[in-house]
């Protein structure tokens, strides 16, 4: 009996010491870590109390309580929208960049083109001084095209020329003949049928149209991806997700395993539901890029635009040496057409001849800047560079947010998966809503995307379509971007300023100077590099 007694008090002197530490395990780290997050102390336990209550994180000793874990599962939805958006604003600010780029470098080359016309029409002599103020609007049209206003191009080009004919011709007519707007009326018409200008008219056209409308396109289509980002960031995470987040960031410091991190598959899981509807994207977003690269390599082939915008003068300069060249000819056909202008004999062809050779105009050669082309080289393979490393944005994203919150690859049997300190079964999902549907971690209804999202789809690819168009040489127009999403609002508009429904380019307004002959308005390693750099300096 005695025997008995003994051995009892020793077995109890035994287990007494591993029930006292499994009962009294201390809290102090987690109400450490508590208090840094920015709660109170209040009701939080100082040795771990039994976790049956629990929603998010698993069932078992835990030194959260089930108030402890709402706060810590709202934190972790709030420090994730962070990193999305933080991510976000760091590829807006990319695209931003390219625009500025972008811009200064067709600003300058259109002010440059502009600066040169008097040195290059300057042997028009009146003709050109006199009529200054037509040329600065063929600028200035050119100029608020690009800006974005509701011009049709087409057709203040084909006005422009037609001005330049009735002056020309009024030019070079002797001073005593009276011509009435009607005739001169009669005279600019003539411009398809004659061709008073040659060829000058018809391939400058095509040219400037071609540079301008793959310009103010390409332009558009870095303000829309920037919105796009900027939209999309700013989608609030779902419920199911904030519960995943909650289980794989905060629950290993409930269970006092704060120095285990998650494993990175289990991670991949978690961070693919939650974006699961921004990795939809990412078709269209890779077409938008890869049509946006194509649009910028379109810059340089021949003729490049900087040719084409530097040459501008020199065509101007062409056309009227032809007409003044072949005015004897052209004044006939008019006469023929129109009838004569004034009294008998006061029109003839030899009065023509005077005032030609008075005026008569020498061949003028353009000779391009021999660092222009370089300059353009360079700049198209900045553009295409940076866009190119854009690519997987969408699906490259859950990898650089699990950068930062993932065990390393050499890790994974010692890493937090969900419940325990151990290795992570499951596979990994693929990208993409529908890819969700059998996640371990996030319970998605497939059947209810995000619409904020898919109106964001849609802008993507109502911008590919009219950069596909503007690749074709088509002016692309704006007009109807709100119908083609279905009034969805997409807000491409910057600062209010849309000139008849038609979305700007710039956070600044076009000029809004009078113009002349108006027409009716007809992530691979680079990515993933600065995403890490940026998540590990929180």
């Amino acid at each position: 009996m005695r025997l008995c007694v003994l051995l009892c008090a020793v077995v109890g002197l035994c287990a007494a010491p591993g029930s006292v530490s499994g009962a009294d395990r201390s809290c102090g780290d987690l109400r450490q870590f508590y208090t840094g997050k920015g709660f109170t102390l209040e009701g939080v336990p100082l040795t771990e109390i039994s976790g049956e209550h629990l929603r998010m994180c698993p069932q078992g000793p835990t030194c959260c309580t089930i108030a402890m874990e709402g706060n810590l599962a709202g934190l972790s939805a709030q420090e994730t929208e962070g990193l999305i958006r933080e991510a976000g604003r760091s590829l807006q600010a990319t695209f931003n960049n390219l625009h500025r780029s972008f811009d200064t470098y067709f600003t300058e080359l259109h002010g440059q083109s502009e600066r040169s016309l008097q040195e290059v029409l300057s042997p028009l002599g009146p003709l050109y001084s006199q009529n200054a103020r037509l040329f600065a609007e063929l600028y200035g049209d050119l100029r608020q095209y690009y800006r974005g206003s509701a011009l049709n191009l087409d057709e203040n080009l084909s006005e422009f020329w037609s001005q330049l004919l009735e002056r020309t011709f009024k030019a070079s007519t002797p001073t005593e003949v009276n011509l009435s707007e009607d005739y001169l009326e009669c005279v600019a018409k003539q411009q398809e049928t004659l061709r008073p200008f040659g060829d000058v008219p018809r391939d400058m056209k095509t040219k400037v149209i071609r540079a301008f409308v793959t310009a103010r396109s390409f332009v558009q289509g870095l303000v829309v991806s920037s919105e796009v980002i900027k939209k999309v960031s700013q989608v609030s995470l779902a419920e199911e997700c904030t519960k995943a987040l909650m289980k794989l960031v905060y629950c290993p410091h409930c269970r006092g395993l704060a120095s285990v991190q998650p494993c990175s598959n289990y991670c991949s899981n978690v961070m693919k539901g939650c974006l699961a509807n921004q990795a939809d994207l990412d078709p269209v977003w890779q077409e938008l890029i890869d049509t946006m690269i194509q649009v910028a390599s379109s810059f340089s082939t021949e003729p490049s635009m900087d040719v084409v915008l530097s040459s501008i003068p020199i065509r101007i300069y062409e056309a009227v040496h032809y007409l003044q060249e072949n005015m004897d000819t052209f004044t006939a056909k008019v006469y023929q057409t129109c009838g004569s202008p004034g009294e008998p004999g006061t029109g003839s062809p030899n009065a023509h001849e005077q005032k030609k050779k008075s005026g008569s105009l020498t061949a003028f050669e353009y000779k391009p800047s021999p660092t222009a082309g370089l300059r353009l080289e360079i700049q198209v393979s900045d553009l295409s560079s940076k866009l190119r490393d854009m690519r997987q944005y969408w699906v490259q994203l859950p990898v650089a947010l699990c950068s930062k919150l993932a065990a390393e690859s050499n890790s994974q049997d010692n890493c937090w998966n969900g419940m325990t300190k151990a290795r992570y079964l499951p596979g990994v999902m693929g990208d993409g809503l529908a890819n969700q549907i059998n996640n371990p971690e996030v319970d998605l209804d497939i059947t209810k995307p995000i619409m904020k999202i898919r109106q964001q789809i849609m802008e993507l690819k109502i911008m590919s379509n009219r950069l596909k168009d503007a690749l074709e040489g088509n002016d692309v127009d704006f007009q109807d971007a709100s119908e083609d999403i279905s009034g969805s609002g997409s807000g491409m508009c910057l600062s209010g300023q849309c000139a008849r429904s038609r979305p700007g380019l710039y956070a600044y307004a076009p000029e809004t100077k009078p113009v002349g002959g108006a027409a009716t308005p007809g992530i691979g390693v680079p990515l993933l590099l600065p995403f890490t750099v940026l998540l590990l300096q929180r």
